[in-house]
């Protein structure tokens, strides 16, 4: 009798939501707009003609790649998969910008591949390259990648193809994790203190890296989740790679300090009785960076400083901005230097290029499009051009567009046009009204309000959508979100709007910072890991280590107490003083004279307490000595912030 009407009811109720207007948003990804399909035709109409030539240089020298395409760490938990690009094979689809897909269906290879005699390449296993020359004994190894599981992984393909040898050197080119993370994967620390194996590096090196990877760690590596895409999969509607690389490996970060720096360029060393010789590039792509040519084989390996796409002046995860003119300045010394006598071209990103006059041409045309854009930057902005107002007029002159390796697969005009100014003149552009603004968040909802509420806020940001106007809709609901983070029709549209601008970007990792965005405003932050990499951070000066941790204290937490403690640490011979109170934490490596507490033990037991934070009785339990005032060493533990493993971006 009573069992007719109850469907008919649960029906109204689920309804209800709907006729009152109040429907649960949809948080699913969403196919290429109307606007973003008119875009995707747009872009290809400009495209210039594919003549074959970099799908050559690409397959150019292929000799074999991994069989199993996944690389697993220790615990067999997947850190990097070869065949996650697979799909990219075909006409572009609607959800990918036409430029990026061809870029993408190149960059996608991997395996092992003979550049020049004596030269090879591991190209795939991680978002850099390694690269491996022939010695008289052993391996010369440049650039051991991100991981120790990809590098292990890469030069076990080299023994297993061209025969077992030892690791002779390792160089590392510059200060980026990428570029050195994987050095325990293919040489061991003992080898290295025997001196049977040789680390070369650019001067300033370890200070460099540092300063990247454990001061601004956590930070940087929170906004490096949203730069290479971390928890989008690879798809038409998901990550498309980084410009550069497909990726960056999950595996672990390592590092070994280097036996020997190179500080200007000209230098040469016999490394395993391979002639090579240096150009000192520090400041272009990275703070401490360098070029190596390989004499015997004419071949030039230029690092980062010069790939198959615009780089980036300023990252967008954050990095001291880069000086555009020098820059411009070193790829001219490399093509005057090197651009004759080299044969092949090599990076630490991307595949080579081959015969002199195409080294050289590429050369020349880095050169220029690095030069126009800090000279135009400059010019507009001595005419009173603010950062946003050149961005939006700077674009590739079509000499330039004409060549691919140009265009923005990583760094774009609009981002480094912004970086120049910022290199010059700041943050500010001058405009009082700009010097002190709210905060976000208050900021947002008094714009809000005056825009007359978020229903209206929110039916202009559906109008702007319906109109393809996304750069609008996401300004409006970006506004709206800072201001009602728990408005779900906010959230879900800008989603939608941050989905379509990722679709369109020809840069990979613009796609990746939107689709990320995206995601998270759906289905909020995942927690994250700590970037703060303990083989890492124990081979960093102790100096810089301190000072790393001093960042971290709150120093309303000390109450107006100030204490001072020595750090004996036995297994290195070194002793810190470190003096802290209610405004800041000064280390020394010399003892202070009257510590309130002194701490001895091994260094590791000091990593615990500073970045682990773990209790002080399990460190001493563990073999740390605690002699003096024990309150004093507690308050300091208490005072320092824990490591960071993630805050909001999209929202507040």
């Amino acid at each position: 009798m009573t069992d007719k009407p109850r469907p008919f009811a649960l029906t109204l109720a689920l309804l209800a939501p709907a006729l009152l207007g109040n429907a649960a948003p949809d948080m699913s990804p969403k196919p290429a707009s109307s606007a973003t399909l008119a875009a995707q035709r747009g872009v290809q109409a400009t495209l210039p003609a594919d003549d074959g030539q970099d799908a050559e240089f690409a397959a150019r020298g292929f000799i074999a790649t991994k069989a199993d395409p996944v690389i697993k760490d220790s615990a067999g938990k997947p850190v990097w998969d070869l065949a996650a690009y697979d799909f990219v094979s075909g006409p572009a689809p609607a959800t990918v910008n036409p430029s990026l897909w061809r870029h993408d269906a190149v960059l996608r290879r991997h395996g092992l591949f003979r550049v020049a005699e004596g030269v090879w390449q591991v190209r795939g296993f991680d978002i850099s390259n390694m690269t491996v020359i022939r010695g008289a004994s052993g391996w010369i190894l440049i650039d051991p990648l991100t991981a120790r599981e990809t590098a292990a992984a890469a030069l076990e393909l080299v023994n297993q193809t061209l025969g077992v040898r030892p690791v002779s050197a390792v160089i590392y080119s510059h200060s980026h994790v990428d570029h050195f993370g994987g050095v325990r994967g293919v040489v061991n620390e003992a080898d290295v203190t025997a001196h049977r194996v040789a680390i070369i590096a650019p001067a300033r090196f370890m200070d460099e890296a540092a300063s990247e990877n454990i001061m601004a760690g956590a930070a940087m590596g929170r906004r490096a989740g949203y730069q290479f895409g971390a928890g989008i999969a690879p798809g038409p509607q998901g990550s498309m790679g980084s410009g550069i690389g497909m990726g960056a490996a999950l595996g672990e970060n390592t590092l070994i300090a280097p036996t020997d720096t190179i500080s200007r360029t000209g230098e040469t060393r016999t490394v395993d009785g391979v002639q090579l010789e240096f150009q000192i590039v520090s400041g272009s792509e990275a703070p401490s960076e360098l070029n190596v040519y390989i004499v015997p084989a004419r071949a030039f390996l230029s690092a980062e400083m010069s790939t198959c796409t615009l780089h980036n002046i300023l990252t967008p995860r954050g990095a001291k901005v880069r000086d555009a003119h020098a820059w411009a300045g070193y790829l001219d010394e490399a093509l005057q230097l090197y651009g004759a006598r080299s044969d092949a071209l090599i990076s630490s990103h991307c595949w080579p290029r081959f015969g002199t006059g195409e080294v050289s041409g590429f050369l020349a045309s880095q050169r220029d499009n690095y030069r126009y854009l800090h000279d135009q930057t400059v010019r507009l902005m001595n005419r009173g051009e603010t950062m946003a107002e050149i961005a939006e007029q700077l674009t590739q002159p079509p000499t330039l567009a004409a060549r691919w390796s140009d265009h923005g697969y990583y760094g774009t005009y609009s981002h480094n046009s912004k970086a120049i100014y910022q290199f010059y003149l700041g943050w500010y552009d001058a405009v009082p009204a700009h010097l002190n603004p709210h905060p976000p968040t208050e900021r947002a909802t008094r714009m809000v309000a005056a825009m007359g509420g978020a229903g209206k806020v929110l039916r202009l940001a559906k109008k702007a959508m319906a109109e393809g106007d996304y750069r609008w809709s996401s300004d409006l609901l970006d506004t709206l979100v800072f201001a009602q983070p728990g408005n779900a029709a906010a959230r879900a549209l800008l989603a939608d709007s941050y989905e379509q601008q990722g679709y369109q970007a020809e840069s990979g990792i613009w796609r990746n910072q939107f689709l990320v965005a995206a995601q998270e405003l759906r289905h909020g932050v995942q927690p994250g890991l700590s970037t703060m990499r303990t083989d890492l951070i124990g081979a960093v000066p102790t100096q810089v280590l301190l000072d790393s941790a001093a960042t971290r204290v709150d120093p309303r937490k000390l109450r107006d107490r100030r204490l001072t403690l020595n750090l004996v640490l036995t297994d290195r011979n070194e002793t810190a003083g470190v003096e802290i109170d209610s405004v800041a934490m000064i280390a020394r490596m010399a003892p202070a004279a009257k510590p309130d507490a002194t701490l001895t033990g091994p260094r590791r037991l000091f990593l615990g307490l500073l970045f682990l934070k773990l209790p002080l009785a399990q460190l001493e339990s563990a073999g740390l000595k605690v002699e003096g005032d024990r309150s004093a060493v507690e308050a300091w533990a208490s005072a320092l912030d824990p490591v960071s493993t993630g805050f909001n971006i999209a929202e507040p």
